[in-house]
């Protein structure tokens, strides 16, 4: 069983696709009770710069329809409301059920090649769920297999 103390953090940057400089900002927090992620954009001239919050999501899960998390804006900016949204829900989905997600998000696609319609921005959330999955399972194997993440994707396609 965990403790109350315990914590892991990691932060990793993912190319913004189909920018040239742009990359996607990743910081993941778990914690013994809940998962707490924050996501950016910024060039590498911005990258130690502070950037706007722009949405927060909470998200957890629903003991009666497990394969809806119910989810509550805590903040809410407009242009990313959505993506975090998505992104909490599938990451709780992912958790399997077990914890509550926290998601601030201030990613911005207008950088991209065709300036953020929903192909780039379903390339970079499909990016950033297979980076923070990746963590988790790395952890989870470090830990003997306690955080019950799930394996894949599921429902995620981009076709070119």
């Amino acid at each position: 069983m965990e403790s109350a103390a315990t914590s892991k953090t990691a932060s990793f940057s993912l190319p913004l696709p189909h920018s040239l400089d742009n990359r996607i900002y990743v910081r993941l927090s778990l914690k013994s009770k809940a998962l707490v992620v924050f996501l950016t954009t910024a060039t590498s001239e911005e990258a130690g710069q502070a950037t706007p919050l722009g949405s927060f999501v909470y998200a957890l899960p629903d003991r009666y329809n497990p394969s809806q998390p119910l989810s509550t804006a805590l903040c809410t900016v407009e242009p990313t409301l959505e993506f975090t949204t998505r992104m909490a829900r599938l990451l709780v989905r992912k958790m399997g059920n077990e914890r509550p997600v926290y998601v601030g998000n201030s990613i911005s696609f207008a950088s991209t090649g065709l300036g953020g319609v929903m192909e780039e921005e379903m390339e970079g959330f499909k990016a950033v769920v297979v980076g923070i999955m990746g963590v988790l399972k790395r952890w989870e194997e470090e830990e003997g297999g306690q955080n019950g993440v799930r394996e894949g994707v599921e429902g995620l396609s981009v076709s070119s």
